[in-house]
């Protein structure tokens, strides 16, 4: 089983959307929407789950934080910083498309605390890709797609890394294959946090429909 000291979880129930904190989610915290099991933790989320303030679609969903739960962010030009994950997707919702990993922004500088990267996993017909959607600025209203691996069919297991160091260089990683930007220089003054898990881009259908994934390594290192 892996890590889950410095995290907390934000599920697709409650009004707005429920968070389980750090220590509570190290007390083995199991639900329908996040499963243990010898495999790794299996995500699920439906599409008509509830959603946080700032979103109008549902997750389920990790964000980093410190041990004692509080919320940690980190500033690239002070320490070089890593996401490494492992996963199998088993069901998209309708729209065939939802976050499987984040770089967001505290919006530090900018007031903007939006994400510098979403890693999206899409499924066209029978087979996944993995896309990376990066701001090129905090204050950006969009963001560029980029396709990192193609070829990814549902249920098959797939590896992940995302980070920055500390001269502003993003990193993409997908199995082999490999995507890098320089970031923007204004970056450097957002506090940046890591998010893992699903995010769904889909909000309408019944209870049955989702995503459902499921996480057997996931690990951050600072350095």
């Amino acid at each position: 089983m892996f890590d889950l000291s410095t995290w907390n979880l934000t599920l697709p129930e409650g009004r707005p959307a429920r968070t389980i904190s750090t220590p509570a989610l190290q007390r083995d915290y199991q639900s329908p929407y996040f499963h243990r099991s010898a495999d790794g933790v299996e995500f699920w989320v439906p599409v008509n789950g509830s959603h946080t303030r700032n979103s109008e679609f549902p997750r389920t969903e990790l964000r980093e934080t410190r041990s004692d739960g509080s919320p940690y962010t980190w500033r690239y030009p002070n320490v070089d910083s890593l996401l490494r994950a492992t996963l199998h997707v088993d069901a998209v919702p309708s729209m065939r498309r939802m976050v499987i990993g984040q770089i967001h922004s505290d919006g530090a500088g900018s007031g903007d605390a939006a994400p510098l990267l979403k890693l999206v996993y899409q499924l066209r017909l029978d087979q996944g890709r993995v896309l990376a959607q990066i701001r090129e600025r905090p204050g950006d209203a969009t963001a560029i797609t980029y396709t990192v691996l193609d070829g990814i069919p549902l249920g098959r297991s797939f590896d992940y890394r995302i980070g920055v160091s500390r001269t502003g260089v993003l990193s993409i990683e997908v199995n082999d294959q490999r995507l890098v930007r320089q970031l923007d220089p204004q970056w450097a003054r957002q506090g940046l946090y890591f998010k893992a898990g699903l995010y769904l881009q889909d909000n309408r259908g019944p209870a049955s429909e989702g995503g459902r994934a499921t996480f057997s390594a996931l690990s951050i290192m600072h350095r």
